[in-house]
């Protein structure tokens, strides 16, 4: 019983990336969404894993994904993904070390660029005209890229990047972060001209599942999975934004977000 309920609960983390995936693409039909920063409003509450999980489901998709973890102060994902970086974000932008060097295929049919840890200054390093560099030519490069960042109710990391980036989404944890915390949180993005499309809940108890993923209309309706992809064409996030995504050249016709 024990496999099979583990089983059961690596679908339903599956399906729910791959519907968060569907209500992505719909919240901006005409301009599709390329490049996300993922965020949260308090530590812990799941974002590198709801990253992860997402960047897999559009690699699934047939698209070419990049995940970046853009954390200078802790390192984690490498460890969750199991795969060993010999460098990272700022060994590309010192040109310590070219970009293809730097990235690593990872088992879930995606390609991980890393973070180096203690680097000091790191919101100044996002905010240079190098990393706006870097972040433009990975549009470039891959179908879709995925910027799992610190919380922005801690650091203002998410908040920079938010900036160069098509759209932001905000990770909450169910019943963990308080409601001021989140709105604080939406308020700093909103603040720095964030494109937020939407928040994701997360560690959301389910008949199935104790971990999934739980979706929101504007109504602040709660939205079944099977019902997810129909909803999302009226309302496509908890707190929508009027404008599209921000404009990158694409590489053609493209089935991403």
């Amino acid at each position: 019983m024990g496999k099979k309920k583990k089983a059961a609960d690596r679908l339903v983390v599956q399906n729910a990336a791959k519907t968060l995936f569907a209500n992505i693409r719909f919240a901006s039909v005409d301009n599709p969404i390329r490049s996300l920063v993922l965020t949260s409003s308090v530590p812990n509450e799941g974002k590198s894993t709801v990253s992860m999980q997402l960047a897999a489901a559009i690699a699934q998709s047939g698209k070419r994904v990049l995940l970046v973890k853009v954390d200078m102060r802790r390192r984690s994902l490498a460890d969750m993904l199991g795969v060993h970086t010999r460098g990272g974000l700022y060994a590309v932008l010192s040109e310590q070390m070219p970009l293809r060097a730097a990235t690593v295929p990872t088992s879930q049919g995606f390609d991980f660029l890393d973070s180096e840890p203690h680097i000091p200054n790191p919101v100044d390093i996002l905010a240079s005209k190098r990393f706006a560099g870097l972040v433009d030519r990975l549009s470039h490069d891959y179908d879709f890229v995925v910027y799992d960042t610190p919380p922005v109710g801690t650091f203002v990391d998410a908040a920079v990047l938010s900036t160069l980036v098509d759209a932001t989404a905000l990770v909450v944890r169910e019943n963990y972060a308080r409601r001021d915390e989140i709105a604080n949180a939406y308020e700093q993005l909103r603040k720095a001209d964030a494109n937020v499309i939407g928040a994701v809940m997360n560690y959301c108890e389910t008949e199935t599942s104790e971990y999934y993923y739980a979706y929101y209309n504007k109504e602040g309706k709660r939205v079944k999975e099977h019902d997810a992809a129909a909803e999302v064409a009226a309302s496509p996030a908890v707190m929508p934004s009027k404008r599209g995504a921000r404009s990158h050249a694409a590489k053609g016709p493209s089935d991403t977000f």
